[in-house]
């Protein structure tokens, strides 16, 4: 049988991912192509190696069933990096990158990632500022062990610490930056997920089971005891959930409180400080 050009091979590909009601197939058969080549190098009139065709195949099959992209190629790109990313911790969104970019406005010594899961953030962050400490935190220790799997995190195990904790539970000392990203889809969202969320991200760090809220409410009530004087608390929020963040870090005697939008004009991040 005659074999398909890498061309035709994206073709098909395209077709099978849109039948089965993916958003951006053509995006996601071209990147699995990509990965399926490995380090062959071939034009879109080229035919397809039965190496390349047979892995290319076993992507889009597992793409069909709406596993996520990242989980079938096991990394995710997050402000120019690779990060592992599996079942067990949220896969990193091009939103959270807000997060990181407000972070960096300003100097820091000693940040404290609460909720780490890959890692993302905390290592980014670390990987920006040479000079700056870290402790990642997150209460599942499988997520943790994700974050210690990255190979980013080797370069940094002089600088950086990951431990399991619920929220500040296993911390000590102050910092000049703390971060996080937390669940905050609430329990009657979760209906809406799509099905690469729904059924391949762990719930816990989806949602708080509730209003998506009670996160905010631990993470702000304890920031107070654990940032140094003119320390910063930046969280990633739901696009809806602005107004009640700002309300509690007024009650928690935050000042300087700010929004960041997203790139949608989406309210995404909010900063404030001790």
């Amino acid at each position: 049988m005659t074999r398909p050009t890498v061309g035709l091979a994206i073709e098909a590909a395209t077709k099978r991912l849109q039948q089965a009601g993916i958003t951006g197939a053509a995006r996601d058969a071209r990147k699995l192509m990509q990965e399926a080549m490995e380090t062959i190098v071939l034009g879109h009139n080229d035919v397809l190696p039965s190496g390349p065709a047979r892995r290319f195949e076993a992507m889009i099959a597992a793409r069909e069933e709406r596993q996520p992209v990242s989980h079938i190629l096991g990394y995710r790109e997050f402000w120019g990096r690779k990060f592992i990313v599996n079942s067990d911790v949220l896969d990193p969104r091009p939103e959270t990158e807000c997060l990181i970019e407000e972070a960096l406005r300003e100097p820091f010594q000693r940040v404290l990632d609460l909720g780490t899961g890959s890692g993302c953030i905390l290592w980014t962050l670390l990987a920006e500022r040479p000079d700056a400490t870290g402790i990642g935190t997150d209460i599942s220790a499988d997520a943790i062990d994700t974050a210690a799997d990255n190979p980013i995190g080797d370069s940094f195990s002089d600088r950086g610490r990951l431990l399991v904790s619920d929220w500040y539970e296993a911390i000590d000392g102050t910092f000049d930056l703390i971060v996080s990203n937390p669940p905050y889809i609430s329990v009657q969202e979760m209906g809406d997920l799509a099905p690469e969320v729904a059924l391949h991200e762990p719930e816990m760090a989806l949602t708080d089971g509730g209003d998506g809220l009670s996160c905010y409410r631990a993470i702000i009530a304890g920031a107070p005891a654990f940032l140094s004087d003119g320390g910063r608390l930046i969280v990633e929020i739901g696009p809806t959930q602005g107004s009640s963040v700002r309300t509690m870090m007024q009650q928690a005697g935050l000042v300087d409180i700010r929004t960041i939008l997203d790139l949608d004009g989406r309210e995404r991040v909010i900063a404030a400080r001790k």
